[in-house]
C-alpha cells in the first residue's frame, strides 16, 4: 500500500471535550486534513517539541528517546495505519541497523516520538478516504449569516445538533467549518455524514 506523507498543521483546544486537544495533520501534496482529537498530556508533549522547550526533568516520550538511543535504536518512521468507530490505530517503525521492527501505538504517543527523532509521518489512502477532510482550495467567500447559524445549532451538545440536520445542511455546515478552519467541528460533521451512509 502506497503511503501518503503528512504534516502537523495545527493543535488547539477541543471545544467539545473539556482537557482534550484537536491535532490537525495535513496531506504534504493534496488538500485533505486528519483532525485526530488527543489527550492534554501528548499535546503539551507534542508542542513542547514542536516548540523545542527544554523540559527540567525528561517528559515520558523523552525517557523512550533516551532508552532507545542507549540501545541503539531508532525510530524511522511513523504510520497511521487504521481507524475503526472513530478510533485512529498507528506504528512507530524503528531499526537498530540490522533489523527492522514495528510498535503498536496511539497516534499521538507516535506522534510525539517521531518529532523527537525528526521522522516523517505517513498514514495510507483508506484512512485519508475515511477521516479525512477535503478542504476546496478554491471555495468561494460565503457571506455570514448569524441568524441562521442560531437556528440550525439549538443550545444542545454539537453532535445532538447535527442529527436534527438534513444532510444537504449538513454538507454546507462541513464547507464552512473548513473554511473557517474549524477542524473539530468539522470532524464532526464528517462523523455524522459518514454515520447516515
Amino acid at each position: 500500500m502506497e503511503k501518503i506523507k503528512l504534516e502537523i498543521l495545527g493543535l488547539s483546544p477541543s471545544s467539545s471535550q473539556t482537557g482534550s486537544f484537536a491535532l490537525v495533520l495535513g496531506e504534504e501534496y493534496g488538500n485533505r486534513r486528519l483532525p485526530i482529537i488527543i489527550g492534554m498530556f501528548e499535546a503539551q508533549a507534542i508542542a513542547i517539541e514542536i516548540e523545542k522547550i527544554e523540559p527540567n526533568r525528561p517528559m515520558t516520550h523523552d525517557l523512550f528517546k533516551s532508552f532507545a538511543k542507549t540501545f541503539h535504536y531508532t525510530i524511522t518512521e511513523i504510520v497511521i495505519t487504521d481507524i475503526r468507530e472513530g478510533v485512529f490505530f498507528a506504528k512507530i517503525h524503528c531499526s537498530d541497523g540490522l533489523k527492522d521492527t514495528s510498535i503498536d501505538a496511539r497516534p499521538s504517543d507516535a506522534i510525539a516520538i517521531g518529532l523527537r527523532f525528526n521522522v516523517p509521518i505517513y498514514t495510507y489512502e483508506s484512512v485519508l478516504s475515511e477521516a479525512g477532510i477535503s478542504i476546496n482550495e478554491t471555495a468561494e467567500t460565503q457571506e455570514t449569516n448569524d441568524e441562521f447559524e442560531e437556528d440550525l445549532v439549538p443550545p444542545k451538545s454539537l453532535s445532538e445538533a447535527l442529527k436534527e440536520n438534513p444532510v444537504d445542511e449538513l454538507n454546507k455546515m462541513l464547507k464552512e467549518a473548513l473554511e473557517n478552519e474549524e477542524y473539530e467541528k468539522a470532524a464532526k460533521i464528517r462523523d455524522e455524514l459518514e454515520r447516515r451512509n
